[in-house]
């Protein structure tokens, strides 16, 4: 009746359960409350929480501790009491037993790989088999290789969520980055996030971050469309071609091109989302269930075609303002009129076929690097280890990296084909009307060599780093802003 009484006058509204539990369940869930008080006054906060669960050892994600206090915290002072806690606790570990008794086939109380293994794969959860060894072995307390409900509990109890999929993601998940390309893979959102509507809270927070990564890399990324479009003819290095464009048009001309590149972020992201659920929905047919990397990949290619298809006038716009001398145009508008006018709509969509030929090695390689990576990650790190931050950067990174070098080649051909106009009445060059992917292939191997086709990657390299990490921040500082966590 003391620790009743004690409830009550902390304010907490669910004394019943103190008295309900087994002397055994009272102490595990009394010694447990107070290893998570940190600062021993009676209640247990965020910063509690936090450093509780790092100091015992317990896997966490960002974002979990506030929302393990904000789901348990019912009188909504930001704090917990004994009774909110247990109360918690022990509604949390009913749905936790739910979610052990479905995947227990033959109702032995104990779940070994095979039952986890072919539970997920009948949920629609496609993971390896290995996958789900190194799952039970993050569980397994007594090396068995066989987890009973009360290892199962210990391992989950701090996760917010009993939803079977969270779970999942509770131990393999990724992050948003945007380097400032064109061709990335949508995001997956939880289904959750869709029935709350809080997909379009991560797409603006992720609008927001791109607009900040690319307006800080313009310069780079004017750097890299110069040096595609104009090749060593005209520049022997990037300083030399840097130094011409301070002296045509100063340091404002560094961000030409870049307000049609931030423009297109919004409805580029929605349409690609869009499109990348509709197809997802169609992959998956009437079962619910995860999809494979495979059809992740093909879902992303057809969205990043889709988008590309409806916003690509405005990809082949940036480029000529991009290129744009010193008072040819006015701004956007009047820059898209003189284009209409001189050359019709057929060069609002030059450059068309090898930019969405550049999807698929771009999307294909990203995604499989990026999961190869974090996966080899899971399988060289002990059972309390996340891929946190920096690893999840450094994978994105380096995918990023990598399918950019396998599509870059499309990318510079590409540019030049949106530029064939400006080459023309520059230096009087190929007629534009000629010039085609296959002839543009050949020409630039005929006289640059095989390199040319990489002419510009470096300052597309050297605008990465930046472009992750301003990414990355800025949007760690939206979300948590608009009230959103990673998935």
């Amino acid at each position: 009746m003391k620790k009743e009484a004690s409830a009550i006058e902390n304010g907490s509204h669910f004394p019943h359960y103190l008295h309900e539990l087994s002397e055994e369940d009272e102490k595990r869930l009394e010694k447990l409350f107070k290893q998570l008080d940190a600062n021993g006054d009676g209640r247990i906060d965020v910063q509690d929480l936090s450093e509780s669960l790092k100091r015992m050892g317990v896997h966490q994600l960002p974002g979990h501790a506030e929302k393990f206090i904000e789901r348990s915290d019912q009188n909504q002072s930001g704090d917990l009491t004994l009774a909110e806690f247990v109360h918690y606790v022990i509604e949390h570990e009913k749905k936790l037993r739910l979610v052990f008794s479905s995947l227990d086939h033959n109702k032995d109380g104990r779940l070994d790989l095979d039952e986890i293994y072919s539970s997920l794969h009948k949920l629609g959860l496609k993971i390896t088999r290995g996958e789900a060894r190194k799952l039970l072995e993050r569980m397994d307390k007594d090396g068995t290789l066989v987890i009973n409900f009360g290892e199962w509990r210990d391992y989950l109890l701090f996760h917010p969520s009993s939803e079977l999929h969270d779970i999942l993601q509770y131990w393999r998940h990724s992050t948003y980055l945007d380097i400032g390309e064109d061709l990335n893979v949508p995001d997956d959102f939880s289904a959750a996030e869709l029935q709350q509507g809080l997909w379009w809270r991560h797409l603006l927070a992720g609008g927001v971050a791109g607009a900040v990564s690319r307006t800080a890399t313009a310069p780079l990324d004017r750097l890299k469309v110069f040096l595609q479009v104009h090749g060593k003819s005209h520049f022997s290095s990037i300083k030399h071609c840097l130094r011409h464009m301070l002296n045509e048009g100063g340091v404002r001309s560094l961000w030409r091109g870049n307000g049609i590149n931030v423009l297109k972020i919004a409805p580029e992201s929605a349409l690609k989302f869009m499109a990348y659920e509709y197809a997802k929905r169609a992959l998956r047919g009437e079962r619910p269930r995860e999809i494979s990397i495979y059809e992740r990949f093909a879902a992303g290619s057809f969205a990043g075609g889709f988008s590309q298809t409806v916003i690509y006038p405005m990809e082949v716009l940036k480029t000529r303002l991009a290129l744009r001398r010193t008072g040819q145009y006015k701004g956007m508008v009047d820059a898209a009129m003189k284009i209409y006018n001189a050359e019709g709509m057929r060069a609002f969509y030059k450059g068309y076929i090898p930019n969405l030929l550049g999807i698929i090695p771009y999307a294909g390689i990203d995604l499989c690097v990026y999961e190869t990576l974090k996966k080899r990650y899971l399988r060289n790190h002990d059972e309390t280890e996340d891929p946190g931050v920096m690893v999840l950067l450094a994978c994105g990174t380096v995918s990023s990296t990598c399918g950019q070098i396998a599509s870059y080649p499309l990318a510079l051909v590409r540019t030049r084909l949106q530029a064939a106009a400006v080459l023309q009445q520059q230096a009087g060059g190929v007629d534009p009307a000629t010039l085609n992917m296959r002839t543009l292939f050949r020409s630039i191997v005929r006289q640059e060599g095989f390199l040319g086709l990489y002419r510009g990657i470096a300052p597309n390299f050297l605008k990465v780093a930046p472009a992750v990490s301003i990414s990355y921040v800025v949007y760690e500082k939206c979300r948590t802003a608009l009230g959103v966590t990673m998935t």
